[in-house]
């Protein structure tokens, strides 16, 4: 028998932007729910701990969400909406029935990976995946790690390894020295983020920055060996233990898509006060645009106090929202993929890595639904979060479907009870 519980608000993710939403809601005095499938809030950003730059923005939030007096449904997966205003969700061996009102999506967003050879070998990783295993207790010290790809997050990524005794080499960004100058002049218009990056590069001194600078092979046997980067038309090999590779990220839009809410130009539509198309349904943080923490907390703010209809407190926040909309801008322009990154992966190059598939393979079809039937391209157990992405850059390709479960679930998580829902006995 499935226990119904039913809120007001439910919020789903509970990193900054879905903390911040919950905790503005529950000025309203109203049930608030949050589910995430982490052990404990904070998303990715926050999670386990963080640097010391970052802290004095975290600590507040985290003071903010434990008063609000929210449920947090901790390590639980929303995987289907069987009908409008109640999601399912799953926990273990636990299945839940989430009535709402109002929903807020704050998906987050996860990075983004592009096929080169060699990528599949063991000891590349993703570099948040790598911060997360370092988080979690992976040793780190004395180990040479190369960080590549392109984003702030590689400064931060390779600041926190180095802080537990990894050998940083070298810093790979894919983007040009022209761009990333432009970017460093105008973070003059934000303060706290220009001391925030002096904090991190003063971790980072004696660290090589490199623009125009990528990863175009992984090199060993039985792991990681060497990366053979490229920079301004020359190559060469950088011996490592570790390359920690990530070309910005992608915002989680599966649930979303389930649910019927609309896209544009890749992400969320939302209008001002972050209501999707479906009406009763918000969202903030990355599913609405890539844009680092201050639009993530300013657009769940707004989501949060518009969901429970105090307005007057919504437009309070439109400044901040405004303010770190023009650094989203700043942060597309600097960081933008270069063309030449379409051409790392040859045609043996793996690119979907849960069903063998090679680029040479999809390249014979005209369309993801095409390559997908022939090649099953994107029906592991990733569900094409991974490949899904870097074809789409590849080769442009459009449509990647989306069908529940959102996560992976047993049949009779589906199937209905002899009994009806035990209902929820909180007040």
């Amino acid at each position: 028998m499935r226990e119904r519980r039913r809120f007001d608000v439910l919020v789903v993710g509970a990193g900054p932007a879905g903390m911040a939403a919950a905790y503005a809601a529950s000025q309203a005095k109203i049930r608030i729910g949050v589910v995430d499938d982490n052990p404990r809030p904070g998303g990715q950003i926050w999670r386990g701990g963080v640097l010391k730059a970052a802290s004095a923005n975290a600590i507040p939030w985290f003071e903010r969400f434990a008063s609000a007096g929210v449920a947090l449904l901790a390590g639980t997966r929303v995987v289907d909406q069987p009908q409008p205003g109640l999601l399912l969700a799953t926990s273990g061996d636990e299945t839940f029935e989430l009535q709402f009102d109002k929903l807020v999506l704050a998906t987050g967003a996860r990075e983004r990976f592009l096929p080169f050879p060699g990528w599949t070998l063991p000891n590349v990783m993703g570099a948040g995946g790598l911060e997360a295993m370092v988080r979690g207790g992976l040793l780190i010290a004395n180990k040479r790690v190369v960080v590549a790809g392109s984003g702030p997050l590689l400064i931060a990524v390779a600041a926190e390894l180095q802080s537990k005794g990894a050998e940083i080499p070298l810093i790979a960004e894919q983007a040009p020295r022209s761009r990333l100058s432009q970017f460093g002049l105008a973070l003059a218009l934000e303060p706290a983020k220009l001391v925030q990056g002096a904090g991190l590069w003063n971790h980072l001194r004696g660290v090589r920055y490199a623009a125009s600078t990528w990863p175009v092979a992984a090199l060993g046997k039985e792991k990681l060996e060497a990366v053979v980067l490229h920079s301004g038309g020359k190559q060469w090999t950088e011996p490592c233990d570790y390359l920690a590779c990530g070309f910005g990220l992608v915002p989680n839009l599966e649930l979303p898509t389930v649910l019927g809410c609309a896209l544009r130009n890749g992400f969320l539509a939302v209008d001002e006060w972050q209501e999707t198309s479906l009406k009763g349904v918000y969202a903030a943080g990355e599913p609405t645009g890539i844009g680092g923490l201050d639009l993530a907390l300013a657009g769940g703010q707004i989501a949060g106090y518009a969901a429970t209809g105090n307005i007057e407190q919504a437009r309070r926040c439109f400044g901040a929202r405004r303010r770190a909309l023009a650094f989203k801008d700043r942060l597309e322009r600097a960081f933008t993929l270069r063309s030449e990154l379409r051409a790392l992966a040859t045609p043996e190059t793996l690119v979907c890595r849960c069903e063998d598939v090679t680029l040479g393979r999809m390249k014979d079809h005209t369309s993801w639904r095409a390559a997908k039937l022939a090649t099953r391209c994107g029906m592991g157990p990733c569900q094409g979060r991974v490949c899904g992405p870097a074809v789409e850059f590849i080769l442009g390709w459009q449509g990647k479907t989306v069908r529940p479960p959102v996560f992976p679930a047993q049949v009779e998580d589906f199937c209905g009870d002899d009994e009806p829902s035990r209902p929820d006995q909180s007040t």
